[in-house]
């Protein structure tokens, strides 16, 4: 099958440190072109892939000040777009400008929906919710109005997450420092539970990290470690009690929670978005609905096994049953084009 990824250019294809979606798009086109199929991905001149790299930007606007981001993601979509009749199907990861070309291509388009930005986007997928096939990332993303192929996890190499059954004195938040994610209420569960917090992710939102969070950070109960590379991200995960995940926000998924559970750390997720279903209570996890109670959920975690957490998190999510869903979903399309 010849198929086409379209990854974001936010970051690079895989992303160094941050960067979910172009993780996934990473992510499913090495497992592709492993499976034999003959793989394009379009993405940052920067990437690394084991496939055919199709590239109109060379770096991420993300790092490139002197880029203007819309320019680079109009040249970056109709580079693909103008020549699709080369793949059988299409698979975008790029959000909804995509889908204004589905009426005027022949090729098949597939779209991960990611996640809504704004309610304001809606009114794009609605319209082409005839002319495309939409895939959630969880049940609970799913929008009433629109029509669905199928809900497809994301999924992670295990081989690429060390698993940990000897856990250290320290509770963990990693993910995006924004006040969707919940770190001050993280920083509150740890000192109430009397644990140190250590802290990895990029600071997003610049106002939220000086207000809330930089004079909490003292270097020794309160670390802040950056927006750790991945050969860094291991040894924190694995290492951690649990991973505190209190969000303020329905979460579309939340690859850090698998990405610690593959490592066999549970995680203590405040029970919004998709945490129910990534997270078994008592199993891989607890989920609660207050400080008060992630805290009682800390007291809990002796009852924990690492090695259920990290068989829980590679029966569910693995890459390999990530790609064949996504290989199903391509024949559905495919067949369904022909009729």
């Amino acid at each position: 099958m010849k198929i086409a990824i379209l990854s974001p250019i936010a970051w690079r294809t895989p992303p160094e440190s941050y960067g979910p979606w172009e993780q996934v798009a990473s992510t499913l086109t090495e497992g592709l072109v492993k499976r034999g199929h003959e793989v394009s991905l379009f993405a940052t001149r920067n990437s690394i892939t084991s496939a055919k790299l199709e590239a109109v930007c060379d770096l991420p606007y993300s790092t490139d000040g002197e880029s203007d981001a819309k320019v680079l993601e109009c040249l970056h979509i109709s580079h693909l777009m103008e020549q699709a009749d080369r793949f059988d199907i299409i698979h975008n990861h790029f959000d909804f400008l995509p889908l204004t070309y589905s009426r005027l291509i022949k090729t098949p388009l597939i779209t991960t929906i990611h996640g809504f930005s704004s309610p304001k986007i809606i009114p794009v997928y609605k319209k082409y919710d005839t002319s495309t096939t939409y895939i959630s990332i969880s049940n609970s993303d799913r929008h009433k109005d629109l029509n669905y192929l199928d809900t497809i996890y994301h999924g992670v190499d295990p081989d690429l997450f060390t698993f940990q059954s000897e856990k250290q004195d320290y509770l963990l938040f990693f993910g995006r420092i924004h006040p969707e994610k919940g770190l001050d209420k993280a920083i509150d569960i740890a000192k109430m539970a009397r644990l140190p917090l250590k802290i990895a992710g990029l600071i997003q939102d610049e106002q939220y990290y000086q207000s809330k969070i930089q004079s909490q950070i003292n270097g020794d109960t309160v670390q802040y470690l950056g927006n750790l590379c991945k050969s860094d991200r291991n040894a924190v995960l694995g290492g951690a009690k649990a991973l505190l995940h209190p969000i303020s926000f329905e979460e579309p998924f939340g690859l850090s929670v698998l990405e610690a559970m593959m490592c066999g750390t549970p995680v203590i997720a405040f029970a919004r978005g998709s945490m129910p279903e990534l997270i078994i209570e008592g199993v891989s996890g607890f989920l609660v609905d207050t400080i008060e109670e992630a805290v009682i959920a800390v007291t809990k975690l002796s009852a924990i096994n690492p090695k259920i957490v990290r068989d829980h998190a590679s029966s569910n999510f693995s890459m390999d049953k990530m790609i064949k869903s996504y290989e199903l979903a391509y024949s559905k399309v495919l067949d369904e084009s022909i009729q």
